[in-house]
């Protein structure tokens, strides 16, 4: 089955050479998410909450895009500036999953792009 490249107007235009999502053998693969706002394209500043919370919103509008929803998730991966945030995040992401969460990886990286705290990405199976 050849590789989709959907359009997804909800999501933030790529900063370099990827797609926001790609599609193939009924997956979907969310691109990882900064804290950016869509509408503005621009930095979502605060905590660790702050930035996951946004983060989460902006992967539902994606996944919404594309008929798809947070249930639709069947793999996370959460990069994390600092594990010492893992609890705050943990709670935020944990509130978008009240039942049957995904499957998750969650590690701690050297640093994200343009200084932001977290970053997650998701598979979504139609």
């Amino acid at each position: 089955m050849p590789k989709l490249v959907p359009p997804v107007p909800s999501g933030v235009t790529p900063l370099g050479p990827y797609s926001t999502v790609t599609e193939a053998a009924g997956l979907v693969f969310v691109s990882g998410q900064v804290a950016i706002d869509p509408a503005t394209g621009s930095r979502v500043d605060g905590d660790v909450g702050v930035q996951a919370a946004r983060i989460m919103d902006n992967l539902g509008g994606i996944l919404g895009d594309l008929g798809l929803g947070y249930d639709d998730i069947v793999k996370t991966t959460i990069f994390l500036d600092d594990m010492a945030d893992f609890p705050v995040v943990n709670e935020v992401y944990g509130g978008y999953f009240p039942a049957a969460p995904p499957a998750r990886s969650t590690v701690e990286v050297g640093a994200l792009p343009g200084g932001f705290l977290v970053e997650i990405e998701v598979i979504a199976a139609r």
